[in-house]
């Protein structure tokens, strides 16, 4: 059984993998705006993925009975937004220092956890196991081609969104995906009839189906 990973910068749980003792796969999962690590508790028992660690962690920034990872009214995003890439970077070398190989840490994370996952997905200079983005948008845009990193067409990116999103326009969503695309990014784009929220149904088989061959089966 592995030691559970420390990370003293933000505040995290670790689910371990129940069905398998000795395992080396570690989801990385990220809430979205005023939730936190406890409303993601539910992942394992919803992917029912064998052999695979959680590490859910809660943003830097209080926000009403949650948290934030960047603030979205009259501030500079754009400084949350670095300042959150900075944690979650030092947040992938410790896991790899403590023995977590980058290939096989997935990150998922939904709204303002997609974003951040992107932009891992699109700045993080080492090969990752699988990134999932569900019901977000892009970060920083305007910077890309040119801060990518030199792995980002080789990362394995699932992002979803849904149709009747009251927060987050499909279309606008749709625009960002569709010209990291056109970069060289290999984007599965996935929409589902469904607001801003996980679909239990199709978006849940695809999300697993996609983690399982890229994360759970990768080297």
């Amino acid at each position: 059984m592995r030691n559970p990973p420390e990370i003293s910068w933000l505040e995290s749980a670790y689910l371990p993998a129940k069905e398998v003792t000795e395992n080396d796969r570690l989801l990385l999962v990220l809430h979205g705006l005023g939730d936190s690590l406890e409303g993601f508790r539910f992942l394992p028992e919803m992917l029912r993925i064998p052999g695979l660690n959680y590490l859910l962690v809660n943003a830097p920034d209080s926000y009403f009975t949650g948290f934030s990872w960047f603030d979205i009214y009259g501030g500079d995003r754009n400084r949350g937004i670095i300042r959150s890439r900075d944690l979650l970077f030092r947040t992938l070398e410790d896991l790899e220092a403590q023995g977590w190989n980058p290939a096989h840490v997935g990150v998922l994370g939904f709204s303002q956890g997609c974003l951040m996952a992107l932009d891992l997905a699109c700045r993080y200079p080492k090969t990752l196991g699988a990134v999932v983005g569900i019901s977000g948008f892009v970060g920083m845009l305007n910077e890309y081609p040119e801060k990518l990193s030199p792995v980002a067409r080789n990362q394995k990116i699932l992002v979803t969104h849904g149709t009747a999103d009251p927060m987050l326009a499909l279309t606008e969503t749709q625009t960002q995906i569709t010209a990291l695309k056109g970069m060289g990014l290999g984007i599965d784009w996935r929409v589902y009839e469904k607001e801003h929220t996980i679909d239990p149904r199709k978006e849940v088989a695809h999300i697993r189906e996609f983690l399982v061959r890229a994360l759970m089966k990768g080297q």
